[in-house]
């Protein structure tokens, strides 16, 4: 049957009339039928998203100014639509780029920033305008007021989305009671269904930024939302870096070299890339010439050969001193080398050359040297000699024997090699089979350099390997291929060429292509980090506190390490006990760069690492051992990057990557471990307290008893629970006036309790370092000795009159503690 597609072109004029149909799209039309990738899908979603891309877009300006944060938001209904009012106090923008702010998708100043930023494509704040117009019509209303403007600045406008501008709708000059700061009011068509994660966006947003100030009001609400900040201390600011070579693709390489003013590759690389000096280019460029050139493989000067009589012969017209000299210190630099290569060679030629010229005033030409070079190496590579040359350079054999099989010659350093990289499972004739086909095949080489790239080398050892297995029925295993290649490239050197230039790397991408893979070999440092701002685990810990009644707090902050180039940073909190629910799963707060992420906690790479984490070795509740743990807890994870992986364009959920989720994993044990010793105390404490209770009501008992059946008075037992328990106790005795506080010291350790003795009268001739406050007709006298295990201090002072007394002592928990007063 014929297909449609193949008489499309049967009719006259069917091409011409598709093409005539076919035109470009702009984003803001791509977008305008797609608003669900942004994270419009529906009113309640979209409402919440609005809120979050116009808040992320003022704490960055906020930071980027040096301002600390003071954001309004507000929500309410409006006919069939909700109004949304997001205000901040900072910086405002200029009149000349208020427009394209809010009414071009894809513009902004930080997608190309190598630096860590709340947004970067340009698209949130705009996206959002866009879904207020689809949804209700109208435009949107933008007041903004730079620093010092006697007036700000209002547009009405809307997106054109065939052209992806923005349509001025209205444009005037207002008054406007913030000094400086930016208004955007959109009317849309949603609903209050996502009222649960509009709260927890805020809330969270204010954790994570505990140096802003938040305010939302909403329908249904009397009072308002209000989230103060916990620090006055501003984000780190960052610094942007150029682009790391292992996070480069080819592509952009390939642009980069077009784009570069520099001549040389090494320069090319210093320029353009963070982390690479003049000691990592030449790294850099030396494995980019053995992918490019190839290396040289290196061999053992034969002992069959002599290579002074072979240079004798194969320099003439020097006279015999001078020939003499030079052939004679040619053989001793070879014969003090293990293995030399054909650049090695050349150089070792070049340099007795000069030395000789110096001593002797005779010239050694490039002719000259060429032919010691070719006439030393044919004898180290293959045994052959010339006939006017046979009788020295081959010792004792005889007149005929002229020539020696080229097996003869690099037989015995590849079989040594095969050797020494096989298992001893093979047996003699399979490596001396192994080493007789590898020489046959250098011999053959095109190259008589013996030049090789890496994967050249692997595919010359599979060839002979493959005959093997053919010819012979020997085994012979990809670990033993791998071993003996990477034997053989060990013993291979970079040649000396000099690397291509810029432009003819750029002109061919198999050549730039090479030089990809030699930057992604090289070992080089990460990228600095000055680029991001982490919380930081102090910042963090507050921002827990600040919006979580909890009973114990923990933060980590991870060193930065890099995914694709990209350094990034992860950072992990813990709050646990309180207010906090003990019913159902623990609350799981996720960031990236400083922003909550409300949607698609299932699809994200942080709830997977949660999951897979073993919570009952930390103390928490996991159903089957795996899964979200359950627990009165917060487990917050934040994750700070130049370039964060998210799964979409909706910025909901990160991508599974291993290097950032091992990171995300080291982090929320960090901080476990210290929920892990928080808890064992705690279970200590309680079990140490149970065991006070049951003594506090069986020693009394237990003395009345020994009274009554000795018949003598009642033993003293104030003390004893201290000593059974090892607590610190803390006794007071009043004698005629003199006050003795008597601290006595039953634990393993050396103790420093904080005593507060409250007096109602002054207290007199103190001891020791006490020191006494009057606060309204009390006085607190304040003492912290340092009790040694075992060890016994004493506080005494005097009251003229009789006092009342009310002590207090920190600084030991309460299990460990006995007070008598």
């Amino acid at each position: 049957m014929t297909s449609f597609q193949s008489t499309l072109g049967e009719d006259e004029g069917i091409a011409e009339e598709l093409a005539a149909s076919q035109r470009e799209i702009s984003i803001a039309e791509f977008f305008e039928k797609n608003k669900h990738m942004l994270g419009f899908d529906s009113g309640a979603r979209g409402l919440v998203t609005a809120v979050k891309e116009a808040v992320d877009n003022a704490l960055d300006a906020c930071e980027e100014a040096g301002v600390a944060p003071d954001i309004y938001v507000e929500v309410s209904e409006v006919g069939d639509y909700y109004r949304l009012v997001v205000e901040d106090n900072g910086p405002g923008i200029t009149k000349a780029q208020l427009p394209k702010v809010f009414g071009k998708l894809l513009y902004g100043s930080r997608f190309h920033a190598r630096e860590q930023s709340r947004g970067q494509q340009g698209i949130g704040i705009s996206a959002a305008v866009l879904f207020s117009q689809l949804t209700s019509g109208k435009p949107a209303k933008i007041t903004s007021r730079t620093q010092g403007a006697a007036e700000a600045n209002y547009y009405e406008l809307i997106i054109d989305t065939d052209t992806n501008e923005p349509e001025i709708k209205a444009e005037s000059e207002t008054s406007w009671d913030r000094s400086h700061g930016t208004r955007i009011e959109l009317e849309m068509e949603a609903n209050m269904r996502a009222r649960a994660q509009l709260h927890d966006y805020i809330k969270h947003t204010a954790v994570v930024n505990p140096h802003a100030r938040l305010e939302l009001r909403e329908p249904g609400i009397d009072e308002p939302l209000k989230f103060e900040r916990a620090t006055d201390q501003l984000p780190a600011e960052t610094e942007e870096i150029r682009p790391h070579p292992h996070g480069v693709e080819l592509g952009t390489l390939i642009k980069m070299l077009e784009a570069t003013e520099s001549y040389s590759v090494s320069g090319f690389l210093q320029e353009e890339f963070t982390r690479v000096g003049k000691k990592t280019a030449d790294k850099v460029v030396n494995n980019f010439r053995d992918r490019y050139f190839g290396r040289e493989m290196s061999w053992p000067t034969p002992e069959s050969v002599d290579v002074e009589a072979i240079l004798i012969g194969a320099v003439s017209g020097k006279g015999k001193e001078a020939t003499a000299a030079f052939a004679t210190g040619v053989a001793d630099v070879l014969a003090s080398r293990d293995r030399t290569c054909h650049a090695d060679l050349v150089e070792i030629v070049d340099n007795v050359a000069e030395s000789v010229e110096a001593e002797t005033g005779k010239t050694f030409g490039d002719t000259v040297r060429e032919n010691a070079v070719e006439a030393a190496w044919d004898a180290m590579t293959t045994g052959r000699v010339d006939d006017g040359e046979a009788d020295a350079a081959v010792g004792d054999a005889d007149d005929d024997a002229v020539e020696v099989e080229p097996e003869s010659v690099l037989r015995a350093p590849l079989y040594a090699v095969v050797d020494d990289a096989t298992s001893t499972q093979k047996d003699d004739a399979t490596v001396q089979g192994l080493a007789e086909r590898l020489a046959a095949d250098f011999e053959a080489l095109d190259d008589f350099r013996h030049r090789l790239t890496h994967s050249e080398l692997k595919r010359l050892v599979d060839d002979a390997a493959d005959r093997m297995v053919e010819f012979d029925e020997v085994t012979f295993g990809e670990t033993a291929r791998e071993n003996v290649v990477a034997s053989l490239w060990a013993k291979t050197r970079t040649v000396p060429d000099e690397a291509p230039k810029v432009r003819d790397v750029a002109a061919n991408r198999d050549t730039a292509s090479a030089l990809l893979d030699a930057m992604r070999e090289t070992d080089i440092l990460a990228p600095p980090t000055d680029c991001l701002s982490p919380i930081t685990a102090e910042l963090l810990e507050e921002g827990l506190r600040k919006e979580y009644d909890a009973d114990f707090y923990a933060a980590a902050t991870r060193d930065a390490e890099v995914h694709g180039g990209d350094p990034f940073i992860v950072e992990a909190g813990i709050a646990y006990g309180g207010d906090l629910a003990a019913e159902g799963q623990v609350d799981l707060l996720r960031f990236a760069n400083r922003v909550p992420l409300v949607y698609q906690r299932g699809a994200c790479a942080t709830t997977d690492v949660v999951k897979r984490i073993g919570w009952r070795n930390y103390g928490l509740d996991q159903p089957g051992g795996s899964g979200m743990p359950n627990g009165p807890a917060v487990i917050m994870i934040h994750v700070a990057s130049t370039n964060v992986p998210f799964t979409s364009e909706s910025k909901d959920a990160l991508a599974n990557i291993p290097a950032i989720e091992d990171e995300i994993e080291l982090a929320i044990r960090e901080a476990a471990r210290e929920l892990k010793s928080y808890l064992n105390k705690r279970r200590s404490m309680e079990k140490r307290r149970e065991k006070q209770d049951v003594l506090g009501k069986i020693l009394p008992q237990m003395a009345t008893k020994v009274s009554e059946v000795t018949g003598r008075e009642r033993p003293e037992i104030d003390g004893a629970l201290a000593r059974i328990m090892n607590n610190v106790s803390v006794e007071r005795v009043v004698t005629e006036g003199e006050v003795t506080l008597r601290v006595e010291n039953y634990s393993d350790r050396t103790e420093t309790p904080e005593i507060t003795d409250i007096v109602s009268v002054e207290p007199q001739g103190l001891n020791g370092d006490a020191s006494v406050v009057d606060l309204d007709g009390e006085w607190f006298v304040k003492w912290s000795p340092s009790v040694s295990a075992g060890e016994t201090a004493e506080l005494t002072y005097q009251v003229a009159d009789d006092a009342d007394f009310d002590i207090q002592v920190d600084g030991v928990e309460a299990e460990k503690l006995t007070v008598q007063n």
